[in-house]
């Protein structure tokens, strides 16, 4: 579900329930979600996020800040980069012969995570695919600042290119993530429970992202 805070519009995931209550999560990667009893309608739940907009948004902005680099970092052979889980030093994952500008160099780098990301993506989708029976309409990779993949509502799916940085095992979770939305939108208890029966460790994944999330970042 989408909903419009004055000139920003955030993604809200909407997770229904036997509870009572209306609540609000924003957890450290930036995944807005809004627990809600069964029946509640969505004009009910948009009010509910415009009325703690000021703190959603201020939650989101300092996510975003903590991934901002507090000095500039230098593309050069010295330095090392995340590429699946281990660091490479850049000479390693590009071609650093041919410049020596940082931003030349910061520009091919990404360039190669949004071609490595694709890569992995595509190769091990179909095993997942199978598993769960489903097709998604389309694939693309994107760059976001707080979301690591989104399914939308015509079974389209994009993946966020810096999870090229990722170990595999948490892009598999990702994928897995992405794939059950297709029959599942929200995260109720069937979502979860489609997820675990694919992945069953997959609580340790979402804590990987959490906790090394903004590390993953050029």
């Amino acid at each position: 579900m989408k909903v419009e805070l004055e000139q920003r519009t955030i993604e809200v995931h909407v997770a229904y329930g036997r509870g009572s209550k209306l609540s609000l999560q924003v957890d450290p990667t930036g995944f807005v979600t809004v627990k809600a009893p069964n029946g509640t309608s969505d004009e009910m739940i948009r009010q509910a996020v415009r009325q703690h907009g000021e703190q959603i948004t201020a939650r989101l902005d300092a996510i975003e800040k903590s991934r901002e680099v507090l000095q500039a970092r230098e593309y050069n052979e010295d330095n090392k980069f995340l590429h699946l889980g281990r660091y490479y030093f850049l000479n390693e994952l590009i071609d650093t012969s041919a410049s020596s500008d940082d931003e030349v160099l910061r520009q091919r780098l990404k360039k190669f995570y949004f071609a490595s990301c694709k890569k992995i993506v595509l190769e091990r989708m179909p095993y997942y695919q199978k598993q769960l029976k489903v097709t998604p309409k389309s694939v693309e990779i994107v760059e976001s600042s707080t979301k690591w993949g989104s399914c939308s509502s015509n079974k389209q799916l994009t993946f966020n290119y810096r999870l090229a940085m990722a170990p595999v095992e948490v892009i598999d979770y990702v994928i897995v993530h992405e794939l059950c939305h297709l029959t599942h939108m929200n995260h109720d208890r069937s979502f979860w429970r489609r997820v675990g029966s694919i992945m069953p460790d997959y609580k340790d994944k979402e804590a990987f992202l959490a906790k090394y999330g903004p590390a993953l970042t050029l």
